[in-house]
């Protein structure tokens, strides 16, 4: 580990959660509707193994989204997340919410892409903030740990790198 990443490991290691964005982050942030009136997105599979493989580690994970989704929904049961709010106004309150039902209430990574949650990185119990490669310029610029890839091509598996690392818990090559 360089100087460099030594602050960004001291964050990750103690992050206890994970709120999870979805739109821009678990997905390429396109929304495709069929003629039917139906909704579509495209989620990475690699961003389930790796929620999974945090899971497994014990770290607490959370969607809090601005849409309602049916297919959200599915998502997060396939991956065995419980903490989920959709359809929030206010992210910081949906986190206040999830905190009250048993959610951890500090040292969590909040992980975005839009201004929208700028209200989760500012969330006094958020210690980590992470972003994806094509975020708004204005998250680029606040996010702590910004990954190589964009949003909706596996960036989870780069956040579980990092946290596992810092944890020492990184058994892979």
């Amino acid at each position: 580990m360089s100087d460099t990443q030594k602050p960004l490991y001291d964050l990750a290691r103690s992050i206890q959660g994970i709120v999870l964005d979805v739109d821009g982050v678990l997905t390429d942030g396109k929304i495709i509707y069929s003629s039917d009136g139906s909704e579509q997105k495209h989620f990475h599979v690699q961003d389930g193994g790796s929620l999974k493989l945090l899971a497994n580690h014990g770290i607490a994970l959370a969607i809090i989204t601005g849409r309602q989704s049916s297919i959200v929904q599915r998502r997060a049961e396939e991956l065995g997340i419980s903490f989920i709010r959709q359809g929030a106004d206010s992210k910081a309150e949906a986190l206040n919410e999830l905190v009250l039902e048993g959610f951890p209430a500090s040292h969590l990574c909040a992980i975005g892409d839009d201004i929208q949650d700028f209200q989760l990185f500012e969330h006094p119990a958020v210690t980590l903030a992470a972003t994806v490669a094509n975020a708004h310029p204005a998250v680029l610029a606040k996010a702590q740990f910004v990954t190589q890839r964009r949003g909706g091509e596996g960036v989870i598996v780069e956040l579980s790198e990092l946290l596992l690392r810092a944890r020492e818990q990184w058994h892979f090559a």
